[in-house]
């Protein structure tokens, strides 16, 4: 079951999210090994199968330096060669953990994701939200409460039964999750004129 609400429109001057752009992260190129001189590599961006993008990244240590094609609508493409700062940090346990400094002129800003346009920048120069802050309250709550049906491996949807605690769980941590579930449900029955039937095995 869809949260309520969760089909709404946005208004026309509404910001994109993050989900619309391509990110490329700093984590991500890290993991795997990718950061050390002299190393090019090329990495691809697809969805439901098909291609949305690629890029091709040459590393040097303190850089890294983009190259891509960039197309606006209704217009040729264009080949966009664009550099970018890393930085490193120390880890409170050991190791170290690169950055991107954000390539927009009097930005700087150092994070861990840049999303791609006609240059790949943050998250805060591109002008993009999270998709949550878009949630409304009741579709927040909805969104929690069907986590933590998963957790218990409930059937997702409200207005689905509750079940019982699944095998190899601990009664309290059972007990806790399923609290929590109420909580939420109470929280969503405040937006909505729903009145929801709750079994009495639910409290055992």
């Amino acid at each position: 079951m869809g949260g309520y609400g969760s089909d709404r429109k946005w208004h026309y001057h509404a910001k994109e999210t993050t989900e619309d752009y391509l990110a490329l992260d700093i984590n991500y190129l890290h993991q795997n090994n990718l950061l050390y001189s002299t190393h090019q590599f090329s990495l691809t961006w697809s969805r439901n199968d098909k291609p949305r993008g690629s890029i091709s990244i040459l590393c040097d240590r303190d850089q890294l330096t983009l190259v891509y094609r960039h197309q606006v609508r209704g217009q040729s493409s264009e080949s966009i060669t664009c550099p970018v700062s890393l930085s490193w940090s120390n880890c409170h346990f050991g190791g170290r953990r690169p950055w991107f400094h954000c390539p927009v002129r009097k930005c700087n800003r150092r994070v861990s994701k840049l999303y791609g346009g006609k240059i790949f920048a943050c998250r805060h120069c591109q002008r993009l939200a999270y998709k949550s802050q878009r949630e409304s309250s009741l579709d927040r709550n909805l969104r929690k409460a069907n986590k933590l049906r998963d957790k218990l491996d409930w059937m997702p949807g409200i207005l689905n039964p509750t079940g019982n605690k699944p095998k190899g769980m601990h009664r309290a941590t059972f007990l806790n999750l399923q609290a929590q579930h109420q909580k939420l449900l109470q929280k969503a029955c405040e937006f909505t004129s729903i009145e929801l039937k709750l079994g009495d095995d639910y409290f055992d």
